[in-house]
């Protein structure tokens, strides 16, 4: 099968499109041939960064990506809830490496759910790693109606799925963003909008229950601290969450806490649900070709994509 390989961490130029053998399935797993994929920011931090090569474990070759909808080809002995002929999407294995940048992906089963049929590859691929990204805290914290939620970067793929998940649990959802990203916010629902490249919130808005933080600055937290109020919470997207900074935090009776996601089939399972009833809207900026993969992180590293990209097989 084709793959888009890592000869090593580093550049774009370190990618090419190899012949790789498909890979065995475990027990638990079912083979996936690959129609569409997504490119996350984290994708371009594990392709250029070596202090996060652990998440390869002892793969080789290097093969990213953690975003698949395609449909199954072959299941394991164990699996029971999938059949071949199935279309599924999901997230998978993070936040080990998914490999999810090939014809053919191996993915467990339990990562997975029913693609609907009414929405693209492209659409159920983008509303995997992004989306679990923005519901997993906010269930955690138990959103409920009349909370007021800040989120911030909302015009990302992240951000505008968490818009759209404090809206249907009836939040008032103030949304952070540059101007272009305006329309888009509100059009998805966000009952308030901040062009933070005019005005800086804390200086105009007050008595936050949550804030959904996904600017990758350890500072940025800190301009959270006086709009959250006693009992309400900063939920961080990118930045772990340091002791000094958690208690400077709850010293303000302020929960704080960094928020990583994990693969969950059930929560896939409640995404298709909203997506096949039109209650959930991923905006897909661009799709590439598998081929212009190295492309793809071009873009997203120049921060500031809106919704999501993704890539087509």
């Amino acid at each position: 099968m084709k793959a888009m390989i890592l000869s090593a961490q580093g550049g774009i130029e370190n990618f090419s499109l190899a012949d790789i053998p498909v890979p065995s399935l475990k027990h638990d797993e079912v083979l996936i041939k690959t129609k569409a994929i997504s490119i996350n920011p984290a994708d371009t931090i594990v392709r250029s960064n070596n202090n996060v090569s652990w998440v390869f474990g002892n793969d080789n070759p290097l093969v990213l990506g953690w975003d698949i909808s395609g449909e199954i080809v072959d299941i394991g002995s164990s699996v029971q809830n999938f059949k071949v002929g199935d279309e599924v999407f999901g997230l998978l294995n993070h936040p080990y490496i998914g490999r999810t940048y090939a014809e053919f992906v191996a993915a467990p089963a339990e990562h997975l759910a029913l693609k609907p049929k009414k929405i693209s590859h492209e659409t159920a691929a983008v509303s995997t790693l992004a989306a679990l990204t923005a519901l997993q805290p906010l269930n955690k914290v138990g959103i409920k109606p009349g909370d007021r939620v800040l989120v911030t970067a909302a015009g990302g793929g992240v951000g505008h799925f968490a818009v759209q998940f404090a809206k249907q649990a009836g939040a008032y959802v103030i949304a952070l963003a540059s101007a272009s990203k305006k329309d888009l916010l509100l059009q998805l629902g966000a009952d308030e909008f901040i062009d933070y490249k005019k005005e800086k919130f804390e200086e105009i808005i007050h008595d936050i229950d949550i804030v959904i933080d996904g600017v990758r600055d350890d500072q940025h937290l800190l301009r959270s601290l006086n709009i959250i109020r006693p009992g309400g919470t900063l939920i961080s997207l990118w930045t772990n969450v340091t002791e000094a900074l958690s208690e400077e935090f709850q010293l303000k009776g302020i929960n704080i806490f960094y928020n990583m996601v994990l693969p969950n089939g059930v929560d896939m399972q409640y995404v298709a649900d909203l997506l096949d009833n039109d209650l959930l809207k991923p905006h897909i900026s661009k799709i590439f070709p598998f081929e212009e993969i190295p492309n793809a992180h071009i873009e997203i590293e120049k921060g500031h994509t809106t919704g999501k990209l993704a890539v087509s097989f």
